[in-house]
């Protein structure tokens, strides 16, 4: 009997652990989908994103930090809602996989010949349009328009050497960009004054022109997922503290959410605890790397107690302080802040090759138990 009861409790095990990792792929498969259009500034993409994370915290039974889960903010960026046509030397190019434009490109309708700038760059001075070319295509966001037109291709899209062009490119600035951070709360039972927060930003670079986007699996659907996972935990396994879950806007574009946050906090910041900062969430097969690991070893020692005790992670690595994501402005103003990323696997990042179907979420699983252990004995459980 003894042994049966056993079987039956590894597979109540197996099959919790199969709907944790269920529900993060299907998160990412959502949040990259052509319909949040890479969660940016076209198709209101972030827009649908943030009202679609603020439905599931209300679907979850959290509540609300601010009303309707949403702290709004604005910002400028420069975007790209309609034409991106690129030809050079007589070929055209597709965007995203053959080239991009440079954030800050202004608009242009023009074509004509190319100057040698330099062994990389090729110009055309009366139309101000630099051609640049490049051994990996990233992109990025800018908050203003420049007075040229700088188109970054791809090495292995040309056999030869630029020497003609023909560009159709549309640009918008936006110069009230609104957006919001979402915001949603698990009241504590014990110490509801005593807070946990868990972040992830949930941007990314939206669209470049009107049929290509950047769906973000790894940075940070990813880390939303996750997050999600575990705003559903604690929602249905409430602590002495309050758990705190914020998803950032912003972020690509400069930490602007997080930033936001720390001069609007909609909790006192001196009540908050810990702050636990996920981003590239996806991979892991050569385990996590902590920022902050030297500004807070007790707190790191204890990230490691439990990674040891429950035999998770194959490496947690120690990393100083850096400005790299949004615990970043928190950590600033005093608040105590990790952020964690993982290691190992694909190597897509800010490209059109972040996606959900290449992204293994290998270890989904272990960072979720890495982090309600860690809560724990914060909480002194």
């Amino acid at each position: 009997m003894r042994k049966i009861f056993l079987v039956l409790l590894t597979i109540t095990a197996s099959t919790a652990f199969s709907q944790d990792v269920s529900f993060g792929r299907k998160m990412v498969d959502t949040l990259t989908s052509p319909y949040f259009w890479g969660r940016g500034y076209t198709n209101d993409g972030m827009k649908k994103a943030a009202d679609f994370l603020a439905n599931e915290f209300k679907t979850y039974g959290l509540e609300p930090m601010a009303k309707n889960y949403l702290q709004p903010f604005s910002y400028p960026v420069n975007t790209f809602p309609g034409k991106m046509e690129v030809n050079v030397n007589g070929k055209d190019l597709i965007p995203g996989k053959d080239f991009i434009v440079s954030p800050e490109t202004r608009g242009v309708k023009a074509e004509g010949d190319l100057d040698v700038l330099d062994t990389i760059q090729y110009i055309n001075r009366k139309e101000m349009v630099v051609i640049k070319m490049q051994d990996k295509l990233t992109w990025d966001i800018a908050p203003e328009v420049a007075g040229y037109s700088l188109i970054l291709v791809d090495k292995k899209a040309l056999s030869k050497k630029p020497f003609s062009f023909k560009v159709n490119i549309d640009n918008k600035l936006v110069k009230n960009f609104k957006t919001a951070n979402v915001c949603g709360m698990v009241k504590g039972t014990l110490k509801p004054d005593s807070v946990i927060f868990i972040t992830a930003h949930y941007d990314h670079l939206g669209g470049m022109g009107a049929d290509t986007y950047f769906p973000g699996a790894n940075d940070n659907a990813s880390g939303v997922s996750l997050l999600l996972n575990l705003a559903h935990y604690y929602a249905q396994h409430p602590q002495k503290y309050s758990i705190a879950f914020i998803c950032f806007a912003g972020e690509e574009a400069g930490l602007i959410g997080s930033k936001y946050f720390t001069e609007n906090p909609l909790v006192p910041l001196k009540n908050i605890r810990f702050l636990i900062n996920t981003d590239l969430a996806g991979t892991g097969e050569e385990g996590i790397t902590v920022v902050n690991a030297t500004e807070f070893p007790k707190e790191f020692a204890m990230m490691n107690a439990v990674n040891d005790e429950k035999k998770l992670l194959v490496k947690i690595n120690s990393r100083g302080k850096a400005a790299n994501s949004d615990h970043y402005f928190f950590t600033e103003k005093g608040v105590p802040s990790f952020f964690f990323y993982t290691l190992g696997g694909i190597k897509a990042y800010h490209d059109v090759f972040d996606k959900a179907v290449t992204l293994p979420l290998n270890e989904h699983e272990h960072l979720f138990k890495l982090i309600v252990g860690f809560n724990e004995k914060l909480m002194g459980n």
